[in-house]
């Protein structure tokens, strides 16, 4: 079975929205590259045409890539929205123990994880720790550093 791509709508129309401009825009700008390289004429010695012929095959690459996530996604329900408990979609502020410090994430799909904006995948140690729990539980990560507590102080999901 093919791997499934978990995904909020709001995802989803981007992943649409930008593969309408990879096959309509950008493979029109590049089919126009490589058109250009090849009015230069020998191709064997053409570093143009080559360098048009990769970004094709990137952006054909980008393309099936975007087709397979859209052929194999699964759109996030707010399953947990009523329990209050911590699912896809939810904004968690999560305390540590220890020091005091407060940190808010987001759990995600594997698709849409940034840990730079504090985007989380519920496939990560964090993601798979913290899914089911409420406001006031403890949970440990174990994360390839080492494990270490937490403890969930809100359960928010944006409306």
């Amino acid at each position: 079975m093919a791997k499934e791509f978990k995904i909020t709508s709001l995802r989803l129309a981007d992943l649409e929205k930008e593969l309408n401009y990879l096959k309509t825009t950008r493979e029109r700008e590049i089919a126009a590259m490589i058109a250009e390289a090849r009015s230069y004429g020998d191709l064997s010695e053409n570093s143009e045409y080559d360098a048009a012929k990769n970004e094709q095959a990137k952006l054909y690459g980008r393309i099936a890539e975007i087709e397979n996530i859209l052929s194999h996604a699964v759109i996030i329900e707010d399953e947990n929205e009523a329990t209050g408990r911590v699912g896809l979609g939810c904004n968690v502020v999560v305390r540590d123990p220890k020091t005091g410090v407060e940190t808010e994430y987001k759990i995600t799909g594997s698709q849409e994880a940034n840990p730079i904006e504090h985007k989380l995948s519920d496939d990560s140690p964090f993601g798979r720790a913290i899914v089911g729990k409420s406001a006031g539980d403890t949970f440990t990560v174990n994360a390839p550093a080492g494990a270490f507590d937490l403890v969930v102080v809100t359960v928010t999901r944006e409306g």
